[in-house]
């Protein structure tokens, strides 16, 4: 019944890019004043996502808008760390590729030298088909275009589709276009849903 599968990348393939937890440890490290910080990035993260500022620009406004006594480049590069493979997650996907032929597309909310990142330190190309990512399209979840967008890159239809997402809104937009969507909590239940679908996988397929 399913050809294809929509995929968040943060939180559900790897640990979130640059999200208020990663934030907290960068304000602890660099003795940074929380509110400030997260008060400018409230203001930066939607043109930084958007792809139309780049790094650079995100962290004038958020961090080096004063002089501090740390690199630009230790910044950057701890961002870079803050990303994590969920392995299973990965391996399954792989897995699932591998057995039942299908698409994958990757629809994302992510600046451009994370997303590119990402995509270049965990092997994304060789696992994705598509990359509807914010800062590529210029469009952002919960905008319902961005899905549109996918469907019309994909050229699936809708009911032969899977969206695996960890937010609830954005799967939410994603089933009023006629999406099967499941909000994931965990490998084990999003592993379940979609065996219950008949996308099932054995173990053995390693994601490298």
């Amino acid at each position: 019944m399913f050809t294809c599968l929509f995929v968040d990348v943060g939180g559900v393939l790897l640990t979130n890019g640059w999200d208020h937890r990663a934030r907290r440890r960068a304000v602890s490290q660099f003795k940074l004043e929380w509110n400030e910080i997260e008060s400018r990035h409230g203001l930066f993260v939607e043109p930084y996502e958007l792809g139309l500022i780049g790094l650079e620009e995100y962290l004038n406004g958020v961090v080096f808008y004063q002089k501090r006594d740390f690199t630009r480049s230790s910044f950057r590069n701890f961002i870079f760390a803050q990303s994590k493979s969920h392995r299973k997650m990965m391996e399954f996907i792989v897995q699932l590729k591998a057995i039942h032929g299908l698409k994958i597309v990757v629809v994302s909310n992510e600046g451009r030298e994370v997303n590119a990142y990402r995509i270049r330190k965990f092997k994304l190309a060789g696992l994705v088909d598509f990359f509807i990512s914010s800062c590529f399209v210029h469009l952002r979840k919960p905008d319902v275009n961005i899905f549109k967008m996918a469907l019309d890159t994909v050229q699936i239809s809708p009911e032969k589709i899977v969206y695996i997402e960890n937010t609830p809104l954005f799967d939410k937009v994603a089933e009023g276009l006629g999406i099967k969507s499941i909000f994931h909590k965990n490998y084990q239940s999003t592993r379940a849903c979609l065996s219950y679908w008949g996308l099932s996988a054995n173990e053995g397929i390693e994601y490298e």
